[in-house]
């Protein structure tokens, strides 16, 4: 069963009063990417402009304002075909370059953010937001969140947040792996703790939405927030699928369906699915061949993660021991990325991932996991206590 869930785009799209006054004959800047429509698939650039709103700038997450890149691929600023307006890349070549220049937010009167966020901490649009909210605070911009849908819902933690000096792009603040927010209420939390005026930000929060809602009872349409995040299931099993990117293993880019199909040339696919109990979803042996990235043209044995019951799946958690049993199988070929991460050098990928090098120590020592599971458990429970100042649903 499906309910008409409204975002904040939405409510302007239709004229309402209190979201027009936000926003109408203001000069504005928008922060938005591919996914930023509306149910009727209209972009929120042409929706402000109908509303009686000047645009004066664009601006863009990774995988750009049109949505087009691939991950951790530096996207250039360009102009906008539709409008001539510049699109400023707020992520370039360098980790400089992820916060806006003041001199782009001169003039404006706020900047609008609208961005479709999938409940992870490594997804980077939720830092690229709260960085634009910490500049723009400062030059005295306004910052309106157009808040949209989690696509994992709102109740459910998972995961520590990362321990001191583990923070990066892919966990700017420390908060749980899956932390049951908003983009909204992320923000809301970034403000905080960044002490940052709480006249500063202005969430134009959705009407009709649940926190226990799933993705496909909002009535909403899915658009691919980045080119490897092709439908609901897929940000159901990020949370612990992007673990993958932390290994020599494919995370199935370069398949129809990344993060969900995942293996190796040499990984046995049978014996990765009878190894993990499961709950909320069933393993299925895999031969797959990349068409790019890790592995491109080779096949690889792994496993599809088929979500069965999305309030029942701990993907983090799955992938936590998953990946471990992948190690197990081939010790001598399993092997950690060491290779630059989203502008990090020094510290392995997987530990930034985790937000703590404990997982891998563990893995490396043959020490088990119950203890790295039981500390991510308590983990987040603190963090579920810690977030409730911040929710606005």
């Amino acid at each position: 069963m499906s309910m008409r869930v409204a975002t904040g785009l939405e409510r302007i799209a239709a004229g309402d009063s209190e979201a027009l006054a936000l926003v109408r004959g203001k000069r504005l800047g928008l922060l938005a990417h591919a996914a930023s429509v509306d149910r009727t698939l209209r972009h929120a650039r042409d929706i402000l402009l109908d509303a009686g709103c000047t645009l004066a700038a664009l601006f863009g997450p990774e995988h750009g304002f049109g949505g087009g890149a691939q991950d951790m691929v530096a996207v250039s600023d360009a102009r906008d075909l539709r409008t001539g307006l510049p699109i400023f890349s707020l992520y370039a070549a360098s980790a400089d370059a992820l916060q806006p220049d003041a001199a782009w937010l001169g003039g404006l009167d706020a900047v609008v953010v609208d961005l479709q966020d999938v409940g992870s901490r490594y997804y980077t649009y939720a830092w690229t937001a709260a960085l634009m909210l910490r500049t723009a605070a400062r030059a005295g911009v306004h910052t309106i969140v157009l808040d949209r849908p989690n696509p994992l819902g709102g109740e459910i933690v998972e995961g520590a947040p990362q321990r001191p000096g583990y923070r990066s792009f892919v966990g700017l603040f420390d908060v749980a792996v899956r932390h049951g927010l908003t983009l909204g209420e992320l923000c809301n939390w970034a403000r905080r703790v960044d002490g940052i005026d709480e006249a500063a930000l202005t969430v134009l929060r959705m009407k009709g939405w649940q926190r226990d809602m799933r993705f496909e009872q909002t009535g909403l349409p899915w658009v691919l927030p980045s080119p490897n995040m092709p439908t609901p299931d897929t940000a159901r099993v990020y949370p612990g699928g992007c673990l993958i990117e932390g290994t020599n293993l494919s995370e199935g880019r370069g398949t129809t369906r990344p993060f969900e199909i995942w293996g190796a040339p040499f990984l046995d696919g049978a014996a990765l699915a009878g190894s993990v109990r499961v709950a909320g979803a069933r393993l299925r042996p895999v031969s797959f061949e990349p068409a790019f990235h890790k592995h491109a043209g080779q096949v690889c044995g792994g496993v599809q993660v088929h979500v069965t019951e999305p309030d029942a799946l701990r993907a983090y958690e799955l992938y936590l021991l998953l990946l471990a049993a992948a190690r197990m199988q081939a010790p001598d070929a399993f092997a950690w990325r060491r290779e630059p991460y989203e502008f990090e050098t020094e510290r392995p990928a997987i530990d930034l991932l985790t937000g703590g090098p404990e997982y891998r120590q563990a893995l490396d020592s043959g020490s088990g996991l119950e203890e790295v599971i039981a500390r991510e458990h308590e983990g987040a429970l603190r963090f579920d206590q810690q977030r409730q100042p911040s929710l606005l649903y």
